[in-house]
């Protein structure tokens, strides 16, 4: 019935309210993989009701042959509080990813010709980092650094690198005139929740000066609020070209976006690109409402910050207690629990802790992430980790 394309859990979910979920037989569990990093505001937000009644009957869609109110409020919503300049909404985060590689392209191009259309140059080039994730289009794909994704698919786009994440080095070696973008997660989701590097981001920042090179961070998990701050650039320092976002955004509708500045704002011209539904008023409306409980009703700032705090201890208690567990990673609501992974595999843990009421999602063979929705409670927390407790002590390894 469903094409084989998804391992799936045999549940059935079929209602929610807040950070639980209830599947088809009445029994509860604690959701703390919020649709992989999307149901920040949890499940059957009050605030995303709101939003899709009025919005629904006033307009849902109308194509951007045309400007919308609730389009237009996102976009002046997303600019005032960020760096960033201009917008394009889309329908996801890999859509948001093959926008940016396409601005990025087109920007070495105009940089390869002289006003006459002569070449005069090669500034094609992307540069990608190993265990990256970007999405599963085949220009995502491209720039995806796990082979166990790229080579069912091959040929993909070419004149791509890769280069070793947090490797100063290698990014040196790799980087030259011929690079027009530097593509990277500043924490990568999919592979483990590892954190780009102070150094390795100056790297980025001064090699990308050098050579002229955007920079494009794909904040599409990490972004939003999930690191304590609204973008994840802005616990670095280096403030990249262009931003793609989606997931929390839109905290359950489909909505994405890719973010420009400076330079990489006026690559595009009409004709270029396009979406159907991208941006439509019904999404927009409710990334409003989102944005307005992050932004100016303070949850990012009154509870990612001091929830995460609260979780960290948590879980750091855990790893004083159990030997298997090494690292406890992330910021914000964005944490992983890495396991040595010769005693504890991340697909055990998930298991175990759904049998027992705690939804989990994994991140390669040996972390598990903790993604709780924005607004989780102390008490919730605790209980989580009361389940992962009993999950460490009882699961055989």
């Amino acid at each position: 019935m469903l094409l084989n394309v998804y391992s799936r859990y045999n549940k059935i979910f079929e209602k929610g309210k807040g950070t639980y979920i209830y599947d088809n037989e009445g029994n509860e569990y604690l959701d703390f993989v919020s649709g992989i990093s999307v149901n920040c505001l949890g499940h059957a937000s009050p605030v995303i009701t709101k939003a899709l009644t009025e919005q629904s009957q006033k307009l849902v869609h109308i194509s951007n042959l045309y400007y919308s109110q609730p389009q237009l409020d996102l976009a002046n919503k997303l600019t005032e509080n960020s760096e960033m300049e201009s917008v394009f909404f889309t329908n996801s985060g890999t859509e948001a990813i093959e926008l940016a590689l396409k601005i990025a392209r087109k920007y070495g191009n105009n940089l390869s010709y002289d006003e006459n259309g002569n070449k005069i140059a090669d500034k094609t080039e992307i540069i990608y980092m190993k265990n990256s994730f970007h999405g599963r289009s085949t220009g995502a794909l491209a720039v995806t650094g796990q082979p166990k994704y790229q080579k069912p698919f091959e040929p993909l786009m070419k004149n791509v690198t890769e280069c070793n994440f947090n490797d100063v080095e290698d990014l040196k070696a790799k980087v030259s005139e011929k690079t027009a973008a530097i593509i990277l997660e500043p924490i990568q989701g999919e592979s483990g929740l590892e954190s780009a590097t102070p150094e390795f981001m100056e790297a980025i920042k001064e090699l990308s000066e050098k050579y002229n090179t955007l920079v494009i961070f794909d904040e599409i998990q990490c972004g939003m609020g999930r690191t304590g701050k609204l973008f994840a650039y802005e616990n670095f320092d280096l403030i990249p070209d262009i931003v793609t976002i989606a997931k929390s955004l839109g905290g359950g509708v489909p909505i994405g976006a890719c973010l420009t500045k400076g330079k990489a704002n006026d690559v595009l011209v009409p004709g270029d690109h396009g979406s159907t539904y991208g941006g439509n008023p019904l999404v927009c409306a409710v990334a409003n409402a989102v944005l307005h409980e992050l932004i100016d009703n303070k949850l990012i700032e009154k509870n990612v910050v001091e929830k995460g705090q609260y979780s960290v201890e948590k879980l750091k208690k855990l790893k004083e207690k159990f030997d298997f567990i090494e690292e406890i990673r992330g910021k914000g609501l964005l944490l992983g629990i890495k396991f040595d992974e010769k005693k504890v595999l991340a697909k055990d843990v998930v298991l175990k802790a759904l049998e027992n009421g705690l939804l989990l999602v994994g991140a390669g063979n040996n972390v598990v992430r903790f993604f709780p929705p924005f607004n989780v409670t102390n008490e919730e927390i605790d209980k989580a980790i009361s389940i992962l407790e009993k999950v460490f002590e009882k699961i055989s390894f």
